[in-house]
């Protein structure tokens, strides 16, 4: 699958937003590529643990063919070494989707504090994106609900400014399909599929056995079988949670690194990113006739329109 065109990257950070409320200032990180204009947006919600630092795989690729890419720094970041028993960690969950909420509050001053960025961004044309709790979070926003203790959905948090998603590794639904250990401590991972109807590329990995789920790995497919509305599904053959190094080069939590499934992985978000955000681009349709006809595949690609039941 042939590469596009790629562009010097500059970014900036942190970018400090005031946050009150939250008990500290939101630090975000702005990348964009150095030339181009009516650029579209991608807010990228990172993995438990991490910062606004990493996901350099995604957010530099994303960058260098064109989308200005936003990184806020979450509360359960280890950078910002939040007490377990501090009261806001129960919330962290809400105040992680109020932070992407917040970024794009803040288009007009995350652009003008990268030096030849304003006025270059299409504030029209914009996708959250997330990884494990990055992609829970941005999933909020995509329509995805949580569940209380009686089964009732809650409020919707849905912004109507976002028009497309990429989640990778999205953690399934609750109840019974949760380890003791998910059910006791971390109760919010208890999500209504059936309200995310924005478009959204889904990606799992064929591998990706998780310690919060009774269930295998069929359990990062649920957001695509259980959603209405137009939907990819992208699984990685012989991936696990980080999906080849998503989160970034050589590091630690990388278990099942793999520079060609990620090269992948970059190609394909890439290509639905510009066709989701672009009429008539053929980017992502292009993409998925080249996987099909690639003779030893890395994975495999399912779809479904809007009109098409979940």
């Amino acid at each position: 699958m042939p590469a596009s065109p790629t562009a010097p990257v500059v970014s900036v950070r942190p970018v400090v937003l005031p946050a009150p409320g939250r008990g500290q200032d939101l630090q975000v990180r702005v990348s964009a590529p150095a030339a181009g204009d009516h650029l579209p947006v991608v807010v990228l919600s990172h993995g438990h643990g991490w910062s606004m630092d990493g996901y350099a795989p995604l957010a530099d690729h994303w960058a260098a063919h064109g989308f200005a890419v936003l990184q806020p720094t979450h509360l359960d970041s280890r950078t910002l070494a939040l007490p377990a028993d501090d009261s806001r960690t129960p919330h962290i969950w809400r105040i992680r989707v109020e932070d992407l909420r917040r970024v794009i509050d803040s288009l007009d001053v995350l652009e003008a504090a990268l030096p030849g960025l304003a006025g270059r961004v299409d504030h029209d044309r914009l996708a959250v994106a997330g990884h494990s709790w990055g992609a829970h979070s941005a999933s909020m926003l995509l329509g995805a609900r949580i569940l209380d203790a009686h089964g009732r959905p809650g409020q919707d948090l849905s912004d109507r400014r976002v028009t497309a998603g990429v989640l990778l590794a999205l953690p399934g639904t609750g109840g019974q399909d949760l380890s003791p250990f998910a059910a006791e401590h971390l109760p919010f991972m208890n999500p209504a599929f059936e309200f995310m109807t924005t478009p959204a590329l889904l990606v799992a990995g064929d591998k990706d056995d998780s310690p919060l789920s009774l269930r295998g790995p069929d359990w990062f497919t649920d957001g695509y079988h259980l959603s209405p509305g137009a939907k990819s599904l992208l699984t990685l053959f012989g991936a696990e949670h980080t999906l080849g190094g998503v989160a970034g080069h050589q590091v630690a939590e990388t278990t099942d690194e793999s520079p060609e499934r990620l090269a992948l992985l970059q190609q394909l978000t890439t290509a639905y990113l510009r066709s989701a955000l672009t009429s008539g681009d053929l980017a992502w349709p292009d993409a998925r006739a080249a996987l099909e006809s690639a003779p030893h595949p890395l994975g495999r690609i399912d779809g479904k329109q809007a009109d098409q039941p979940a």
